[in-house]
């Protein structure tokens, strides 16, 4: 939607209104042609609104949802006051030294009117249907997106959730293995240690051994004779 556009449309609307809204009371202060052309020139002002107002619709059918609503709405009360205006200016119309066929031509034009005017309502009650309408789908499309990203979002938890309990057996693994291998490390060191000592227990022996011998020997030679 071009909001250039529209807002020049919505500013010609306003100007046409503004000149046809005083027309129903100057045609009842007004009698015989004066009258007559009032009502005409009226006419006309009113068929260029409703073109004005037509135009408006037609830009209204790309705007977004949230600009589109009220202003739909306000083009429905355009309506609504321009219906008024015109049955005002009939009644004025009617009123005076008119003929018989006239009040008549009148009175079908009134009935148009009318009838112009229930079609533009349900027209718009048809825009505001179809507004609704996809706005439910829009707000069905984004339910539907949000459902498959929330069970994409599930579906990579369970893979992360997966891979790290399978980090945690690896790591099980290891912390066994390292357990058993300190097992067999104390185990090692257990034999090593009885080893020394028993090796400390040969050697003072031994030492304890010589030291005798020697002994033995120094007395042997020098203190017996």
């Amino acid at each position: 939607m071009s909001s250039e556009e529209f807002e020049k449309l919505h500013e010609m609307y306003r100007s046409l209104y503004d000149e046809v809204k005083l027309m129903p009371e100057r045609a009842q202060r007004c009698q015989g042609e004066e009258r007559k052309r009032i009502v005409r020139d009226f006419d006309e002002r009113a068929s260029e609104a409703e073109e004005v107002l037509q135009g408006m619709e037609q830009e209204l059918f790309g705007a977004p949802s949230a600009y589109r609503t009220p202003m739909s709405t306000k083009i429905r009360l355009y309506r609504r006051d321009l219906a008024k205006l015109q049955r005002d200016i009939r009644l004025s119309a009617t009123q005076g030294f008119f003929s018989h066929i006239g009040d008549g031509r009148q009175g079908i034009y009134a009935a148009q009117n009318d009838q112009s005017t229930h079609l533009q309502s349900q027209r718009a009650l048809l825009i505001q249907g179809t507004e609704s309408l996809n706005n439910a789908s829009k707000s069905i499309e984004r339910s539907q997106r949000i459902a498959a990203e929330t069970d994409q979002i599930g579906t990579d938890i369970i893979e992360e959730l997966g891979e790290q309990r399978e980090q945690l057996d690896r790591t099980r693994d290891r912390l066994v293995h390292t357990g058993e291998n300190l097992s067999r490390s104390r185990k090692i060191l257990r034999a090593m240690s009885r080893r020394l000592v028993t090796n400390k227990l040969l050697l003072s022996f031994i030492i304890i051994m010589e030291l005798a011998i020697l002994a033995g020997v120094v007395y042997l030679k020098f203190f017996r004779k």
